[in-house]
């Protein structure tokens, strides 16, 4: 159990791609005081946790009652998580403007910059493929530590700024891309294969 915790903990943390959410965060929040910047990164942690959640349990439910396969939404899913993942290499993956009259924490940071398409397809698969009661709760507590991570970085958004400096960030987005693509991989070839078998 511990080995399958540590492998979604790390898999979750880069499909949250927390690096181009950082440089969205830096932009979005951009004057705005440190103790202000932290309220919003604790108010986005907490709602990209509590939507992850929701989409990981409502995996098999959504699955029964829209008669689609697992391995067809594999398909699906690993598509948009490559689409996803080449956006942010290329960087052409650009961020949504904020209405004023909505909380940023919730939309645009939690909903659709860090959950996106392609995140809220893998949550749905990855729900559905643990079905074992400890490996659903390994899960759980592996995307808690994604998020909490994720927390962690915005709650230090200017330091890791400082440390990382523009062409840093750039660069981790890039490997956050090329690690989404090496999921997405994965996961349609084990759709086809299933599909095909």
């Amino acid at each position: 159990m511990l080995n399958l915790y540590i492998s979604l903990t790390m898999q979750l943390f880069f499909l949250l791609t927390p690096f181009f959410v950082l440089t969205v965060f830096l932009s979005l929040t951009e004057g705005m005081d440190q103790a202000t910047q932290r309220g919003v990164a604790l108010r986005t942690t907490l709602a990209v946790a509590v939507v992850g959640l929701v989409l990981y349990v409502a995996g098999n439910p959504i699955f029964r009652t829209l008669g689609i396969t697992l391995d067809g939404f594999r398909i699906g899913a690993g598509s948009l998580l490559f689409l996803s993942a080449v956006g942010l290499v290329s960087g052409a993956r650009s961020p949504i403007g904020n209405d004023s009259q909505t909380d940023i924490a919730v939309v645009p940071l939690a909903v659709p910059i860090t959950v996106g398409p392609a995140t809220i397809g893998t949550l749905l698969v990855l729900g559905a493929e643990l079905s074992h009661p400890w490996e659903r709760i390994t899960g759980a507590a592996a995307l808690l530590t994604a998020c909490a991570g994720v927390g962690v970085i915005l709650a230090a958004a200017r330091l890791v700024s400082r440390a990382l400096g523009t062409m840093g960030l750039a660069i981790m987005t890039k490997v956050t891309g090329l690690v989404l693509a090496a999921m997405s991989a994965q996961i349609v070839f084990t759709g086809i294969k299933n599909f095909l078998s």
